[in-house]
């Protein structure tokens, strides 16, 4: 994979750029989403055996990730110095390692579409955690956008069958653990696009230096738990799981590489935007394979999300437009350029 700088003077190359990682971010993350339920769901082996621990799935994934990183870094040549104090990598690892433990330990709690709603409100929390964090600030249009694409992303899952499997209701333990899990993820990706912008990190040095950590964490983990030794027994039995871990974790990284990409270069805010479209790109994936059906409300509410996406695009590409017409208008009034 290659460096790919956006040149702010080329609005079609940056919307270009932004499309290309978006379809990346959902690509990867539905292989990602479609094997880790093959992987928690499926047994293994003639006795039918089920892998349970979730956590050991992180560990490959981050190990994997350090690899990628490593490579990558020193491919494009890049020091492996730390450009940020290794505090804020820390800060991000523990972050991402406990959103994702929140997440899956929610299931336990709420059925799938309550989580999948729940997910869906991601974009207004990242602006309110950008708002205290990077001292952002966001126009009525970025509110209004934030605010469709969470209404279309609601009435899909709500006016319509989403559910494959039965579930044991709601608790409110459940959802203080997904109101952590979008606070936690939140703060996961303000914090990377504070790293690239006050320290100019890479994307592979933050990869190197967070997975790296991330792995420290989910192995300390492990090991407090008591589950490493049986997890490695499982595979080593599983040849088959290997298998499954390893495209797993080669969709995982390959999806941080798109989201280190977006994140870097169109900040946090778009990157929700696209893991908005994510979750109704998975739901469809779901229908296409276990055969669901879709109402016409459901139909609305995506129509609402894509029209909301598309309509911010149009006016990045109007904004990014005037801005170079006016850089245009100032090189050519500056004392000593030339006129026809």
């Amino acid at each position: 994979m290659v460096e790919s700088p956006v040149d702010a003077g080329s609005a079609k190359t940056s919307s270009a750029w932004c499309l290309f990682y978006s379809v990346g971010i959902i690509f990867m993350l539905v292989v990602y989403g479609l094997l880790q339920e093959r992987i928690m769901s499926v047994p293994y082996g003639s006795a039918g055996e089920m892998f349970t621990d979730s956590v050991f799935l992180v560990l490959c994934n981050r190990i994997v990730a350090v690899i990628f990183g490593l490579c990558m870094a020193r491919g494009q040549g890049e020091s492996l110095e730390n450009k940020a104090p290794l505090w804020k990598y820390l800060a991000i690892s523990v972050t991402n390692v406990y959103s994702s433990a929140c997440q899956y330990e929610a299931l336990r709690y709420l059925s799938f579409s309550v989580q999948m709603l729940g997910k869906s409100f991601k974009m207004m929390p990242v602006m309110l955690v950008g708002i205290f964090i990077s001292g952002k600030r966001y126009n009525m249009t970025d509110w209004l956008i934030a605010a469709a694409v969470t209404v279309g992303v609601t009435e899909f899952l709500l006016t319509g069958p989403i559910d494959s499997t039965a579930t044991t209701g709601n608790s409110p333990y459940g959802f203080l653990l997904l109101a952590t899990f979008l606070l936690l993820d939140g703060f996961t990706a303000n914090f990377q696009e504070k790293l690239f912008r006050e320290h100019s990190t890479s994307k592979y040095n933050q990869m190197v230096y967070i997975n790296l950590g991330s792995t420290v964490i989910s192995l300390l983990g492990l090991i407090a738990c008591g589950t490493l030794r049986s997890s490695v027994l499982f595979a080593g039995s599983h040849p088959e799981f290997v298998m499954d871990a390893g495209i797993l974790s080669a969709a995982a990284v390959a999806g941080q590489w798109f989201i280190y990409s977006q994140i870097k270069e169109f900040g946090a805010l778009v990157f929700v935007e696209t893991l908005n479209v994510r979750q109704v790109v998975s739901l469809l994936t779901s229908y296409v394979v276990y055969g669901h059906s879709i109402t016409v409300l459901q139909v609305l509410g995506l129509a609402v999300v894509f029209g909301a996406l598309f309509y911010k695009s149009l006016s990045s590409l109007a904004a990014t437009a005037v801005e170079r017409q006016a850089l245009l208008r100032r090189s050519t009034s500056a004392p000593g350029s030339s006129k026809a």
